[in-house]
């Protein structure tokens, strides 16, 4: 298999950003089962894990992207070279602490393709979006176990607003946190 050449530390990588498109969501279904397989191997049940449905995912997600509920519905997909490896999907929060807040509802970067900054680029993608959008700020539940997903948040000024929920997964039940993101004025 002929690979593009790796950028070495002096060259760039060929890494972006974009809205995504119809045409993505067999990329994105594939990029959220491999991080919640990898990531949430320990937190879900094996069952929703192990029992995923590539088709029935890519449908929603082609859906999601093709007739969104609403125009602050988004879902945004970084890039590197021409592979997908990271998405983030937003919505208006449903639970907010205050008016006209988004709610990041996924953000996932395939392991293999972390540590190259492609988490922060969705981030801060979703922030130019919910400001482009006049949003206050950001939210997002993050399951209480995720220790990797916490530091990512709190290293880029994120902070846990105290509120929690639990999630039924079936045969588990999965506490949550909710944490936010506020824009300065």
């Amino acid at each position: 298999m002929d690979l593009p050449p790796f950028p070495g530390p002096r060259g760039r990588a060929d890494v972006s950003v974009r809205p995504a498109v119809a045409d993505d969501a067999e990329a994105i279904a594939r990029v959220q089962v491999v991080t919640w397989r990898t990531a949430y191997r320990e937190v879900l049940p094996a069952a929703v894990l192990d029992g995923w449905d590539d088709t029935a995912a890519a449908d929603t997600w082609r859906r999601s992207i093709a007739s969104p509920p609403s125009p602050a519905h988004r879902v945004l997909v970084a890039q590197e070279r021409d592979v997908t490896v990271g998405l983030a999907a937003c919505a208006p929060a449903e639970d907010a602490t205050g008016p006209g807040l988004l709610e990041i509802v996924a953000l996932a970067v395939e392991p293999r393709w972390g540590r190259r900054g492609h988490g922060s680029r969705l981030l801060a993608a979703v922030a130019d979006t919910a400001r482009d959008l006049s949003a206050p700020g950001l939210t997002m539940w993050l399951a209480t176990a995720d220790a990797v997903t916490a530091r990512f948040l709190t290293g880029a000024g994120w902070a846990h607003d105290g509120a929690t929920r639990t999630l039924d997964a079936g045969d588990a039940l999965v506490p949550q946190e909710r944490w936010h993101s506020w824009f300065d004025e």
